[in-house]
């Protein structure tokens, strides 16, 4: 097939959907498919285009046989409103003319977020014949609505009715857990038009690996510690300051560190409320180069998962997947009827604590400190789970039959035309 991926982050930015649309590329490519990605200039999270990419308009790449497309987007370090109207306005508008004037797709796969790309996703099957599957992996507005990054009110009625044309117009939505399932039913999108595939991880390069002689351990003087790790976005949805209060509570026992890994500017407004909260046991550190992420997972004793009360089945961090497979106990602290909660739940390889509750947390952190043996069956368990729900070849096979069953849907569709015209 030729699949065309139509998703704004893509290789380099090292979290959230990049890595995965990235793998997903390339996994197709090696399947023998023929691949093209059209996607922005590198910018995230830090909210800056990349260097060597910065000043141009479109660049045309390769990479591991997948064609990568991308085009100028209006980013800014500190985005006001405006800003983020102008980030999606932009990325709709220059990214469409690459993906119009590329090699006729038999399907297209669009991400979400950013929710407005539907638009030229859907503008551009209808143009070129073909079918469009919707990849949701947060559902908009409600995510950004529940947070409190969308206020204005004709926004959120302008994305609204973007969402509901974004089901509307997709030949299949893909979501990747049961909680965005009832979410879209609740919306009235039609069963038969959902499918669910968990998001994966490569459970070879992210693998269980000794704390002994670990070089982030080392580098880090973590040595001897009971490293309580947090490793990704630093936003609204996640309120890190639930991490750093539980902290203080635990800073009198010296051999419990909590590490944070994240963007430059969430360490920055964290590193002042570490010292407003007296938590000195609190390490932050900027975003590790990904071939070092085995290490660093490794290192961890603990991995925290971490939303706000209001998060609850519009998000499935992707953190999920990648602790599973490093073998290690997780604690997350979210809402108890969430999707992510749920999927910690059916691990096995995690404990759930109210989110936004230190104390809570501290207690968690503080019995697996006391019993590591209780931390390694769960790290024993989050492995098996990952090995045997989220492995990539797994999640690969089932995209790949879906691209086969909708591109299959829509030449039925055209050979009853033809038959029909001939007659």
């Amino acid at each position: 097939m030729r699949i065309l991926i139509y998703s704004y982050n893509y290789y380099p930015e090292p979290i959230g959907i990049a890595p995965l649309m990235t793998e997903l590329a390339e996994g197709l490519a090696k399947r023998g498919h023929q691949v093209r990605v059209v996607t922005a200039m590198p910018n995230y999270p830090e909210r800056q285009i990349y260097e060597g990419y910065r000043g141009k308009f479109y660049v045309n790449e390769y990479k591991n046989s997948v064609q990568i497309q991308r085009s100028f987007v209006w980013i800014r370090p500190q985005p006001k409103l405006i800003d983020r109207v102008l980030l999606d306005a932009s990325f709709v508008t220059t990214s469409f003319w690459p993906a119009l004037f590329g090699w006729r797709p038999d399907v297209i796969l669009s991400t979400s977020p950013s929710l407005p790309v539907c638009v030229p996703a859907a503008l551009l099957g209808w143009l070129r014949g073909c079918p469009v599957v919707l990849n949701l992996q947060d559902i908009l507005p409600e995510a950004a609505i529940h947070v409190g990054l969308l206020k204005n009110k004709w926004l959120i009625k302008i994305f609204s009715v973007l969402e509901k044309f974004a089901y509307r117009s997709a030949t299949k939505v893909s979501v990747i857990a049961d909680g965005f399932v009832e979410n879209l039913l609740s919306k009235g999108v039609p069963q038969e038009k959902i499918e669910q595939i968990p998001n994966w991880v490569d459970v070879n390069f992210i693998r269980p690996l000794p704390k002994q002689d670990n070089s982030f351990r080392a580098t880090h003087n973590l040595n001897d510690k009971f490293v309580v790790l947090y490793s990704g976005n630093i936003a609204l949805t996640q309120g890190l300051e639930t991490v750093i209060k539980a902290a203080a509570m635990l800073r009198d026992i010296p051999e419990i560190a909590f590490v944070i890994v994240g963007e430059a500017k969430g360490l920055q407004r964290l590193q002042k409320y570490c010292l407003d909260c007296g938590a000195d046991n609190v390490l932050l550190l900027p975003f590790q180069p990904r071939e070092h992420l085995p290490q660093m997972l490794a290192a961890a004793d603990v991995g925290l998962v971490v939303q706000k009360k209001n998060v609850i089945s519009f998000n499935m961090p992707s953190k999920i997947q990648v602790l599973l497979a490093s073998g290690r106990a997780m604690i997350a602290s979210v809402p108890k009827n969430g999707t992510a909660a749920k999927a910690v739940r059916q691990s096995g390889g995690g404990i759930v604590v109210p989110p936004e509750d230190p104390e809570a947390l501290a207690i968690a952190t503080l019995d697996l400190y006391k019993h590591p043996e209780k931390a390694k069956t769960l790290g024993y368990n989050s492995r098996k789970y990952a090995m045997e729900q989220y492995a990539f070849e797994q999640a690969l096979n089932q995209y790949e039959n879906l691209f086969y069953s909708v591109t299959a849907d829509t030449q039925t569709v055209e050979s009853k035309v033809v038959s029909k015209q001939e007659v």
